[in-house]
């Protein structure tokens, strides 16, 4: 069994920037990758951003080049610095690890005011 505590999150004006963290307990040896998804609402969850155990990370086109994913595995934590936020950001981002067993994290709201 993982364990995610997300922070960070909040509301901004366009153009702004934020900062989430998530930080993985419990079983993490099973831990491959850990990244974010988010949902706006009325849509669906898609992916934002992973990085692997490796370092290699993976970002979804919208969010390339505005977004950075970072990882210490000593802690155990991912973290997601948002730049350029745009309104079409706004949603819950939740934290996700992949594994043998993928786990989910409560989420956060992010709000992007225009």
């Amino acid at each position: 069994q993982v364990q995610l505590v997300e922070s960070g999150g909040g509301l901004v004006e366009a153009g702004g920037s934020l900062s989430l963290s998530c930080t993985a307990s419990g079983c993490i040896f099973s831990i491959n990758a850990m990244g974010w998804y988010r949902q706006a609402p009325g849509k669906q969850r898609e992916f934002v951003a992973n990085i692997n155990s490796g370092g290699f990370r993976i970002y979804a086109d919208s969010v390339k080049c505005r977004f950075t994913i970072s990882r210490n595995n000593a802690k155990n934590t991912v973290y997601l610095q948002m730049n350029s936020l745009k309104p079409e950001d706004t949603a819950v981002y939740h934290c996700k690890t992949w594994g043998p067993i993928d786990y989910w994290g409560q989420g956060t709201q992010v709000t992007v005011s225009s």
